[in-house]
C-alpha cells in the first residue's frame, strides 16, 4: 500500500514534473482536485481508477474529512494511490494532513513537489517576486484562515517592504486592501492574475486604493492570485495584461 502526493503545478499541464508523470503512470488510483488540468489524467493507465475529489469555494464534491479515509480505503483495496493536487501539495494544499493520516494507517507515503502557483503564476505573467533594488524577499499568505478570518500574518506582511502574494483571497480582496491602506500603502501596485499559465490567463494591474474598482469593471474572478508590491508594476508580458492604469494615465495626459 502506498500514497504518493503529486503537485500538478499551477495549471499548464506541461508544468508538472517528470517524476510526477511517472507516478501517474504507475498509479492504481488517482484522486484529483478541481484545479488539476484534465490532460494530466491522460498519463494514467487505462485501467487506473480516477476519482474526482475537488474542493472549490461554494462547490465541494468532497470534504477534507472524507478525503482522508478515502485515501486509506483505496490504498487498501487497490494498492498505489496518487493524490494529484494543484500547485504544490505542501503549500496551502493540506497535503501533510493526508500524509499523516495515511501513515497512521500503515500506508507508505511519498511526496513529489510541484510548482507552486505562488511564484510560478507571477513568473508566467512577467512579474518577478524579487529583483535587485525593488524587492529582496516575499511573503506567501492565505487569504482566509480555517476560521474564515484574515490571517494575522497578513498584517505583519503589510508592514514589511517585501512582495506579498495572497492565495485564495479574492473574496476577501476589499478587506486585504484595507489592511495595506491602513499601513500607508494606498499607492502600492497590485496585480491580480486569473487562470495563471493557461491560454485564458488574464491580469489586471492597479494600486491598493483602486484595485477593487478595476476588478469590478474587468470581471476578473477566481481562480486568481494577488500580488502586492512594487514588482507588480514590472510585468515583462504587457500584451497579456489589461493595464487599465496605463491607459487611464495616457487619456488623462491627452
Amino acid at each position: 500500500m502506498k500514497l504518493t502526493l503529486v503537485g500538478a503545478g499551477p495549471g499548464d499541464p506541461d508544468l508538472i514534473t517528470i517524476k510526477g508523470v511517472r507516478a501517474l503512470q504507475q498509479a492504481d488510483v488517482v484522486m484529483y482536485d478541481a484545479l488539476v488540468h484534465p490532460d494530466l489524467l491522460n498519463y494514467c493507465r487505462p485501467e487506473a481508477l480516477k476519482v474526482y475529489v475537488g474542493k472549490r469555494r461554494g462547490a465541494y464534491s468532497c470534504m477534507q474529512e472524507d478525503i482522508n479515509p478515502l485515501i486509506v480505503h483505496y490504498a487498501q483495496q487497490y494498492g498505489h494511490v496518487v493524490r494529484l493536487k494543484g500547485g504544490d501539495s505542501f503549500v496551502f494544499g493540506r497535503g501533510f494532513e493526508e500524509v499523516e493520516f495515511a501513515q497512521q494507517h500503515g500506508i507508505d507515503t511519498q511526496v513529489i513537489p510541484g510548482l507552486s502557483s505562488s511564484y510560478a503564476v507571477p513568473a508566467a505573467a512577467g512579474i518577478p517576486l524579487t529583483t535587485r533594488g525593488v524587492s529582496e524577499s516575499f511573503w506567501v499568505v492565505t487569504g482566509t484562515t480555517k476560521a474564515g478570518q484574515l490571517s494575522a500574518d497578513l498584517h505583519l506582511a503589510a508592514q514589511s517592504t517585501a512582495t506579498v502574494v495572497v492565495l485564495m483571497g479574492m473574496h476577501k480582496l476589499a478587506d486585504i486592501m484595507a489592511v495595506f491602506a491602513g499601513c500607508g500603502k494606498s499607492e502600492t501596485p497590485v496585480a491580480i492574475i486569473q487562470n495563471g499559465t493557461l491560454p485564458d490567463q488574464r491580469m489586471i494591474v492597479g494600486q491598493v486604493h483602486d484595485i477593487m474598482d478595476r476588478v469590478n469593471k474587468s470581471g476578473i474572478d477566481n481562480p486568481a492570485i494577488i500580488v502586492i508590491g512594487d514588482v507588480a508594476g514590472l510585468s515583462a508580458n504587457k500584451p497579456v495584461a489589461d493595464l487599465i492604469s496605463q491607459s487611464q494615465s495616457q487619456s488623462n495626459e491627452s
